[in-house]
């Protein structure tokens, strides 16, 4: 089965998420986002992936690429490929069916507690994705129109479904070396104005990864079955 990968060149480390859909039978198609004429039709995907970014969606220097990956989104929502975005991945989506993406008022680093919300009880299965998870974000999206809100933290939303789509604001596929190399550069004078010390939060993550791991593997199985069930 082949599965669209979407990341900045030097961010595509999938992570757990990844591991998971490999043991589960496919393998990456990747896709660049600074290539924004690279992508092909997102209806030849078995599934589509959306990673992190440091960019913001609403940012006009890159206009052209955010709406590239917009319209292989859309494309592939469209088409009824199942579509999981994380971070700056769901904030795309949100976009791309017709919600919004603003500066948070308060950002989230690290780990933090995700809540399931009343009209996630309709949905099966997903208080998955309730538990503490990692986060690094500035924006937060705003839950498109027909989509249902399925969990949130009190600085933003954090999750939503809508056909075989998955928008998550977290990020499951942190492991201890993804969460190292996103502290690299310009990463590591954000962790300082967080006032977070970056081996302290290197430490934390390593210990969770025993309770992590596995509640990602969950996660990334109920994203699958449900997005077989919504295509029957």
């Amino acid at each position: 089965m082949r599965a669209a990968l979407i990341g900045n060149r030097e961010d595509t480390d999938a992570g757990i998420i990844g591991h998971v859909l490999r043991e589960r039978g496919f393998s990456f198609v990747e896709f660049a986002r600074e290539d924004p004429g690279s992508y092909s039709d997102p209806a030849g995907f078995d599934l589509v992936l959306a990673m992190g970014s440091s960019w913001s969606a609403y940012w006009e220097r890159v206009a052209t690429e955010t709406a590239a990956e917009r319209a292989f989104l859309g494309g592939a929502h469209s088409a009824g490929v199942p579509v999981l975005g994380v971070c700056f991945g769901a904030q795309q989506l949100a976009l791309t069916l017709g919600g919004t993406v603003t500066r948070a008022d308060t950002p989230e680093i690290g780990w933090h507690n995700v809540t399931s919300i009343p009209e996630a009880v309709s949905v099966a299965g997903a208080e998955t994705l309730a538990g503490q998870w990692f986060q690094w974000h500035y924006d937060r999206f705003s839950v498109p129109t027909g989509a249902v809100a399925l969990a949130e933290s009190p600085a933003a939303p954090q999750a939503f479904a809508i056909g075989r789509t998955l928008a998550l604001q977290f990020h499951p596929e942190a492991t201890v070396s993804i969460v190292m190399h996103w502290a690299r550069g310009g990463g590591e004078q954000e962790l300082t104005d967080a006032g977070i010390d970056p081996g302290e939060l290197f430490a934390g993550t390593s210990a969770l990864m025993a309770d992590v791991a596995p509640r990602t593997e969950r996660l990334v199985d109920w994203f699958l079955q449900r997005s077989a069930l919504a295509h029957e």
